[in-house]
């Protein structure tokens, strides 16, 4: 399966062509769970769930990741804190993957799925924003009790 790759930005990606590549460094999964801030576990599981496949596999058997794999690992990532689901990764993954080669009707109904995904995530984004504000009022109203509490009796 072709994976997105890392350009300019986080956001961009290139054809599957370039991406299905396995040239440049290969890299053991250790050094790729380190590199991407994921677990080897993570990356495993991941790997079961059809998110990810490695590049290569080295003589002994060892998994072995590319850059394109890392930013592949990387969308998940980011995805992952937002609430989306598994099912939910490998469809954007998909989207991902097939766009930069897809037709000019194939690109509409990609690019229109790609909107739904940037409107989910933005939501939800929005969602954590408000936690977080709350979760930060409950700080702010713990540490003034703490100090209201904590300066000696006159």
């Amino acid at each position: 399966m072709p994976h997105p790759t890392h350009a300019a930005g986080p956001e961009h990606f290139c054809g599957p062509a370039a991406a299905g590549t396995t040239s440049g460094r290969l890299m053991q999964i250790g050094e790729a769970a380190e590199r991407i801030g994921l677990s080897i576990r993570t990356i495993r599981h991941y790997e079961e769930a059809g998110l990810i496949v490695p590049s290569a596999r080295s003589e002994g058997g060892f998994r072995l990741y590319t850059e394109p794999d890392l930013d592949r690992l990387a969308v998940v990532k980011r995805m992952k804190p937002l609430g989306f689901t598994l099912d939910e990764m490998r469809d954007l993954l998909a989207v991902l993957d097939a766009l930069p080669t897809a037709g000019d009707e194939e690109r509409r109904v990609l690019l229109d799925r790609l909107g739904m995904f940037h409107t989910a995530a933005t939501t939800r984004v929005a969602a954590l924003r408000d936690q977080l504000t709350t979760a930060e009022g409950f700080t702010d109203t713990v540490r003034t009790t703490l100090d209201q509490h904590s300066e000696p009796a006159t």
